[in-house]
This record gives C-alpha cells, structure tokens and sequence, in this order.
C-alpha cells in the first residue's frame, strides 16, 4: 500500500473529482465529488444518502476517480474499492472529513452534525487498488 499511498500525493492538495460507478444493467453513472486525501491511503468522498452511486456501490463496490486539479488540465486516474460508512457511525468521519477537506474546525459543530444526519449523510472510505499518471507536458 505504501507504493499507492507515494502515488496518490496528487490528491492531497485537490478536491475535484468525477466518480463511476456501475449501474444495476451494466452502465456506467458519472458524479462530480469533492474527494479528500483520507487516512492510511484512502481517498475520501461524501454523499448524500439517497443518491444513485449509493445504490450502485452497494451492489457493486468497485468505482473509478478521475482527480483533476483546479484547471482541469492535469489529473489522475485512480481505480477504487468502496467500502460505505452509513449514520450514525459515519458521524465522526464526516467531522474529519470536513477538517481535511477546509483544513479547520467547522464554526458550529452542533449545526454540521444535525445537517449531516439531516441528509442522511454518508461517507465513502476509498481503498485505491491501481493508481494511473498519465504523462505530464
């Protein structure tokens, strides 16, 4: 893990991504997500809990990040397995979560939790099983 974890350097300072996922017919669903640089190698991606990835990912856990930096010019292809962290265990990562992604405390926790389980918020631990570069001007 310590090679993919080297590799996915690139994702530490970016939060735009787009997500695929499988659908149930053998599709392919696209989501634009705000993916964080989590612990022990992860990526970190949360989701709202009606969403169609959600359903997805539950029937198949295997998803495809495309991390892009702000110009959307350079990016990095990054093959996962998903595991979902539902409420309320989810709670305490998206706490993290936040903290990663804005690099501060949230103002009011109080107000952030009840909105997380307002949403029925959930978050996406992201284990990175092949990281692709491709080649940079």
């Amino acid at each position: 893990m310590e090679a993919v974890s080297d590799e996915l350097e690139f994702v530490r300072p970016q939060r735009h991504a787009v997500m695929i996922t499988h659908r149930k017919g053998g599709g392919l669903q696209t989501s634009v997500v705000t993916a964080v640089a989590g612990r022990d190698g992860q990526v970190w991606v949360w989701s709202r809990g009606s969403t169609a990835k959600i359903g997805n990912l539950r029937r198949d856990p295997r998803a495809t990040l495309c991390v892009v930096d702000d110009d959307w010019h350079t990016w990095t292809h990054v093959d996962v397995t998903i595991e979902i962290v539902p409420q309320p265990q989810a709670l305490p990562l998206l706490e993290d979560y936040y903290r990663l992604r804005h690099g501060r405390e949230h103002p009011n926790w109080d107000d952030y939790r009840r909105q997380m389980l307002a949403e029925a918020r959930v978050l996406f631990r992201a284990t990175p099983t092949r990281v692709f570069h491709p080649p940079r001007d």
